[in-house]
């Protein structure tokens, strides 16, 4: 598969203010898909971290391989980063996040507090790649409690906070990507969450690769959904594409089976978790 690169000129401004706003913020939430925890996780955040602490945010746990997010939530937490694995469809969960929150700056606010500073609200900044849940959380949270708190000291008027309860505020920020994509699988996880505009995407090449690894780790869930089976070693794409426009009744096109037409209807089961529960990668990928 060609080598992906998306940097939209708004992606590029987002950066810029999310490394203004570190500065005013106590914790920084960085939210990844549960289904690809590595591939989504941004390395522009590493570099505009400042030393914050960090909580990372396992999303659409639901949607994942139970046993996988498991593991990475290990791993995380091995490299020193608070972390836990969250399904943003309960609003519970958010409670939950907030509470960690508070847990991991507990010290922290309890010294300014003995330094005759008065209280405040933790400030969190919010940060994820596109399609990762962020707004899903921004919106829960603020449709409950939201109360802009504006023009705080060293905060330009477009650079706002949202209240979400009297002792927790979150910046939000635009979902971003890199620049540049160093590793193919990187790059094929990525998009196989729906974090990439589809329009640039070579969506066949997309769609043989996703055949190929679920074939292999979720066979299961192919036949379920599908009632396929198929040996990697035959010629099986073109089958594979007319079996799939059979069982899902997809009309032929001048009596020819409608490509584009399977490849879309596959991606829509795989964004919106109607295949079933998978992962895209495991542990062992960071040492390969």
């Amino acid at each position: 598969m060609a080598q992906l690169q998306w940097f939209p000129g708004h992606m590029a401004k987002a950066r810029r203010e999310m490394s203004e706003r570190v500065k005013w913020v106590d914790i920084i939430i960085e939210l990844v898909d549960a289904r690809a925890p590595y591939s989504s996780k941004n390395p522009m955040i590493d570099e505009i971290a400042n030393n914050k602490p960090r909580l990372v945010v396992l999303t659409k746990s639901d949607m994942a391989d139970e046993e996988r997010t498991k593991e990475w939530v290990e791993y995380y937490q091995s490299l020193g980063y608070e972390a836990m694995d969250v399904n943003l469809k309960r609003f519970k969960e958010y409670n939950r996040i907030i509470n960690q929150c508070r847990r991991v700056l507990k010290d922290k606010m309890l010294k300014e507090q003995q330094r005759g500073m008065k209280p405040r609200a933790i400030r969190a900044l919010v940060v994820g790649i596109p399609n990762v849940g962020k707004s899903t959380f921004i919106n829960a949270l603020a449709s409950k409690k939201v109360a802009v708190t504006g023009n705080k000291p060293g905060v330009t008027k477009a650079q706002q906070l949202i209240r979400v309860a009297k002792d927790f505020e979150l910046f939000d920020t635009p979902g971003i990507l890199w620049p540049k994509f160093e590793e193919e699988r990187i790059a094929r996880n990525i998009a196989f969450l729906g974090s990439i505009k589809q329009t640039i995407l070579p969506l066949d090449d997309l769609f043989i690769e996703a055949m190929k690894y679920l074939n292999v780790h979720y066979p299961k869930l192919l036949e379920d959904r599908y009632q396929l089976s198929f040996d990697l070693e035959s010629d099986w794409i073109l089958s594979v594409f007319e079996h799939i426009a059979k069982v899902r009744a997809i009309k032929k096109i001048r009596g020819e089976t409608d490509y584009d037409r399977v490849i879309e209807i596959f991606f829509n089961d795989i964004f919106d978790g109607s295949i079933g529960r998978l992962s895209w990668e495991d542990v062992s990928c960071v040492e390969d």
